[in-house]
């Protein structure tokens, strides 16, 4: 009798919980209020909490810090697999609005490993861009890139606020983007970094460094993009060799 008693409590909890994040109580990326005080407000032990909590958590609407507590999950964005699509074109598939602040342009000449990495002499002249890309709004990823401008010289004068760089390069500087060579590694945020994605520094991220390729074979661009952990994932199908 008691343990059905106990698993009506965990039940009722978690329909309300429920309710509240369907009411937008607790909106998407916010952290909810410390388990003993919420415990207070719903009227139930924090053993019933933490019950209702998990199984929120297991549907994949609330996550849990051992630091922080508890959050509501955001949308999380991610390429589908095997397919290359900019920031925008990701956002814009899930239905989010993106957005694009430039920290920082510049036209400079290329370093000399930038040169070797981008296969193009020292000292040319590349387009150094930082922009701040967010979700509705909200921060997701610190975009970093270094553009061969001897490739799409209209780019030094195009106002990239608010704009695929993917889509201004196919649309305003008539390259077709064929292909990335890109890898993902997971890394602490620095303070900087940090501020700029409204989490902690040393939060996780996810750090993905790309090169991108024309339809032609050149090399258009070195990127790094750094993205909240809670925020981006990365899929790809992996194939076996067939031996003969």
């Amino acid at each position: 009798m008691e343990d059905t008693r106990a698993g009506a409590a965990v039940s009722q909890t978690y329909r309300q919980l429920s309710d509240a994040l369907r009411r937008g109580v607790y909106p998407a990326g916010s952290r909810l209020p410390g388990e003993r005080d919420l415990a207070t407000t719903l009227g139930v032990s924090r053993s019933t909490l933490r019950l209702a909590l998990g199984k929120l958590a297991e549907e994949n609407k609330l996550e849990r810090s051992s630091q922080r507590g508890w959050f509501v999950r955001r949308d999380v964005v991610g390429e589908p697999p095997s397919t290359l699509q900019s920031f925008s074109e990701m956002a814009r598939a899930r239905g989010l609005r993106p957005q694009s602040e430039v920290l920082h342009r510049r036209v400079r000449p290329a370093a000399f490993e930038e040169a070797e990495q981008l296969a193009i002499a020292p000292a040319s002249r590349v387009l150094d861009l930082r922009r701040l890309r967010r979700l509705d709004g909200v921060p997701v990823c610190v975009d970093s890139s270094v553009v061969v401008l001897a490739l799409a010289p209209r780019l030094a004068e195009i106002d990239l606020t608010d704009r695929s760089l993917y889509e201004t390069l196919e649309q305003d500087c008539g390259l077709r983007i064929a292909r990335s060579s890109y890898t993902v590694r997971a890394a602490a945020a620095d303070p900087a970094t940090a501020e700029l994605l409204d989490i902690e520094p040393g939060a996780p991220v996810l750090i993905g460094e790309e090169l991108t390729y024309a339809d032609d074979g050149s090399l258009i661009l070195a990127g790094r993009m750094v993205y909240r952990s809670d925020a981006y994932r990365f899929q790809a199908d992996l194939f076996r060799p067939i031996r003969s």
